[in-house]
């Protein structure tokens, strides 16, 4: 038996077991068995899962520290490379071993004396291992850079997503993409928090790769990500991407403007769930209507934060028959309704191809933008451009382009897809019909935000103004069925106006309002009844 005393280490980084030269186990059971047949004497075994790239390694160091208090003076360990990947953990060994506090390193692939020439192929073999990890790290980068400029995302494959290991691009996820699309389109309503979401979203089943819980950073990290409408945004960088969106640029934006205003839910867990909660505001001083119970019944109350306010109690069944006849205002009969939806289909079936000069506009300013790339590049590579200034122009040109991209796409579909929102509308007017007689004041509160925003109360009244189109449908002079004659009872005269909904591609989307155009047609067509026929573009 040697009269020195030795340490084993074995190491491996934190890739997956198949990448790893060796693994633990086999580490261990050769470097045992070199210690048998040479009968050394080893005192401790050190077992260390971490990379070697960077100094710092916890075990390394108390191993280190131990050798130095003269516990041990020779270390046992499959290759210099499980000691020292970087210059200042190889150095430090080499230090070691020059002040005779390492007196032998035995490797059973590499011979090693404490003679000037054993430190030097020692020293070079340190070396070898740091080229190979600065190496390594550059081809990443290379494949990483190549992968992008090809649109291929490089990294695993975000939740909504999956890699395909065969074309090398990442493929929607049939399960949990219509699950994430449902995320943030639940969020851009702003009725929901992070940990609201998280909460509603794991209820309908969305769950992480290995079918864990997301965590609210997740959430959050999920709603920022550009991967999910077409975009790679990688090192400060945009890049297009290959892949099928999940969502619209649209939609996007729409979540990060209500992560930006921070907006609250409409009920919070640790609040009673009054059912107007956080609506109304108080039309005399500004500040909100807040909610409490007395005698059984809930009450609307002015919370006067500001200052003395004369504003009176208002019973939440009362605010619920003032809702109810804003309601009716905006609401119209299903022969009425169903008559404008017919009059919309007249008009879907005869719609053409007259978007085709759109597309090739579309398609012309794509190319433009693609030509501005190009110069930008150019510009770059002759150094007449920082890469700072060449990453923030090629951003802007890039989410130009996205937003170009998403107009295409639209135009992809069905072109007469944009009658659906009026008929959506129409549906939503016969809708109202049936909720103001409901007797269900949370469906009638979600329908309420629908028609209009921003809602007071004064003197126990309710103060509001729908947004258009349904501002459009209360202007319409309304009699009764049997005064105007006919299925089409409730317009002036029994005749139904035509349908003046469909002026531009975004006269109506879901609750957005008409355009300027429109309004200013309806206004001109108020003392006549709506008889004269509309423009339609």
């Amino acid at each position: 038996m040697s009269d020195k005393k030795y340490f084993i280490y074995t190491r491996k980084s934190t890739d997956t077991e198949d990448r790893q030269v060796r693994s633990l186990a086999d580490q261990l059971s050769e470097l045992r068995e070199l210690a048998r047949k040479e009968q050394l004497d080893v005192v401790d075994t050190f077992i260390e899962k971490q990379t070697a790239k960077v100094p710092g390694r916890p075990v390394l160091a108390e191993m280190l520290e131990r050798i130095e208090a003269g516990e041990a003076s020779g270390i046992l360990a499959w290759h210099p490379d499980r000691l020292a990947r970087n210059s200042v953990d190889g150095g430090k060994i080499i230090y070691l071993v020059d002040t005779g506090m390492i007196t032998d390193l035995k490797f059973p692939t590499f011979w090693f004396d404490a003679t000037p020439q054993g430190k030097f192929m020692l020293s070079i073999a340190f070396g070898q291992s740091k080229y190979y990890v600065d190496n390594l790290s550059e081809n990443v980068k290379r494949g990483f850079r190549q992968k992008l400029k090809n649109g291929i995302w490089p990294q695993k494959a975000p939740i909504g997503y999956l890699n395909d290991k065969k074309t090398k691009l990442i493929t929607i996820d049939l399960e949990k993409a219509p699950l994430i699309k449902k995320a943030f389109e639940a969020y851009a309503t702003g009725n929901y928090t992070l940990s609201g979401l998280r909460k509603a979203m794991g209820e309908l089943g969305l769950t992480g790769h290995k079918g864990r819980d997301l965590s609210i950073s997740n959430y959050q990290y999920l709603l920022k990500n550009h991967l999910y409408y077409g975009l790679i945004y990688f090192h400060s960088e945009f890049w297009e991407g290959k892949h099928e969106p999940i969502i619209t640029k649209k939609l996007y934006d729409q979540v990060q403007e209500v992560m930006t205003h921070k907006s609250k839910p409409q009920h919070d867990g640790g609040l009673k769930p009054y059912v107007y909660r956080g609506l109304f505001k108080c039309a005399e001083c500004g500040c909100c209507i807040t909610n409490e119970t007395k005698k059984g019944h809930n009450y609307l109350r002015c919370t006067k934060r500001k200052g003395p306010c004369s504003q009176k109690y208002v019973r939440e069944e009362a605010m619920t028959t003032l809702i109810q006849a804003e309601l009716k205002k905006v609401s119209l009969s299903d022969a009425v309704a169903n008559w404008l939806i017919a009059e919309v289909e007249k008009e879907k079936a005869m719609d053409d191809n007259s978007s085709k000069d759109q597309i090739q506009k579309v398609n012309d300013d794509a190319m433009a933008v693609d030509a501005k790339l190009d110069k930008l590049m150019t510009a770059y590579l002759e150094n007449a451009l920082t890469l700072e200034e060449y990453q923030t122009a090629k951003n802007k040109l890039v989410s130009e382009k996205q937003v170009l991209k998403d107009k295409l796409a639209s135009f992809g579909r069905v072109s007469t897809s944009r009658f659906e929102p009026v008929i959506n509308f129409l549906n939503d007017c016969k809708q109202a019909a049936i909720l103001a007689e409901s007797d269900d004041p949370t469906k009638i509160r979600t329908f309420f935000q629908k028609v209009g925003s921003n809602p007071l109360v004064r003197d126990r009244a309710l103060v509001f103004s729908p947004r258009a189109p349904f501002a459009f449908v209360t202007k319409i002079p309304k009699k009764s069925s049997n005064e105007a004659g006919g299925a089409e009872g409730g317009f002036q005269g029994g005749i139904p106006p035509r349908p003046p909904f469909v002026v531009c591609d975004d006269a109506i989307s879901g609750d957005s309002a008409l355009s300027a155009k429109l309004l200013r047609d309806l206004d001109s067509n108020q003392d006549t009844g709506l008889q004269r026929p509309m423009s339609y573009h």
